[in-house]
């Protein structure tokens, strides 16, 4: 594979900044939902985690803040930084996370953190880092702003056949479109769904003790229309794509999705499956 230029991967980063921000309205608007569908796995990242008074704790690529806010709650005595890479997602952070005195928010980049080195105890980002312009630059800057002894814990999306929640819409929008999804230039959601690949890139960084693991984070909706509502407008590199569709590609479009949800869908409503990898990992204390 050819090496990325700097000029290109400036490019791909300024796509990425764009698309999360024209998203942002659809994540405030259901950054509650978010925070239940993701419930236990923000417990087992905390777990995994494990701050403690004194610590100060940095959620990276945070959206609506869910994580970093139950992080602030959880623990008496931490200071919290929420950041994301879009103003809009981090102004819906401080929004969400106002009346917190020891949590903050900040616009910063995965790929290039503004921090000086050794600047926290604590890295947490869920559903983040495949999003990264280049994920192993990622990685370093992950391990430069460590603490001797911090403690990182990540989640990132399972393969895409263990995502048919994502995975139907990719499917049926590229049918659609007669063209690949997520876009060229855009970075691929199910990137890091490699469990080896993951790992290697947390080894690579510098820490130590790094895990890999499975989570089930399943996507429940009372129904197919809830369920496309919320998705069509939360979607990053889609969401623009399907709100500029004319209305009978959009009705095509519509009428695939719910004959894809069917077999998912029960007198309960709609339950698709999901599957997050978790890591973790310790940058080695003095």
């Amino acid at each position: 594979m050819e090496p990325v230029s700097i000029a290109d991967r400036q490019d791909v980063r300024a796509r990425v900044h764009g698309m999360w921000a024209s998203v942002a309205p659809g994540w405030a608007e259901h950054a509650a939902y978010v925070d239940a569908r993701t419930a236990a796995l923000t417990e087992r990242l905390l777990d995994l985690a494990a701050p403690v008074p004194g610590d100060r704790v940095l959620e990276l690529a945070c959206g609506p803040g869910g994580l970093g806010i139950a992080a602030a709650r959880r623990v008496d005595g931490i200071e919290v930084v929420l950041s994301d890479v879009a103003a809009p997602m981090v102004a819906i952070a401080a929004s969400r996370s106002a009346g917190l005195a020891n949590v903050r928010a900040r616009v910063l980049d995965l790929d290039e953190i503004d921090a000086p080195d050794g600047s926290f105890d604590v890295l947490l980002c869920r559903e983040g880092l495949m999003f990264a312009a280049d994920p192993e630059r990622a990685g370093r800057e992950l391990h430069r702003v460590a603490r001797p002894g911090a403690r990182v814990a990540l989640s990132v999306w399972g393969a895409k056949e263990r995502n048919p929640w994502l995975g139907i819409v990719f499917d049926a929008v590229g049918a659609q479109l007669g063209e690949p999804i997520p876009p060229p230039g855009v970075p691929e959601p199910f990137s890091l769904s490699d469990a080896g690949r993951l790992g290697s890139l947390l080894d690579a960084a510098g820490f130590d003790d790094v895990t890999v693991d499975e989570q089930p984070v399943p996507l429940r909706a009372a129904n197919f229309d809830e369920w496309w509502s919320r998705t069509s407008t939360m979607a990053g590199p889609l969401a623009k794509r399907i709100a500029a569709m004319p209305a009978p590609a959009a009705a095509a479009l519509e009428a695939t999705l719910r004959e894809a949800v069917a077999p998912y869908t029960s007198a309960d409503g709609v339950e698709l499956p999901g599957l997050a990898l978790v890591a973790s990992a310790r940058r080695r204390g003095i």
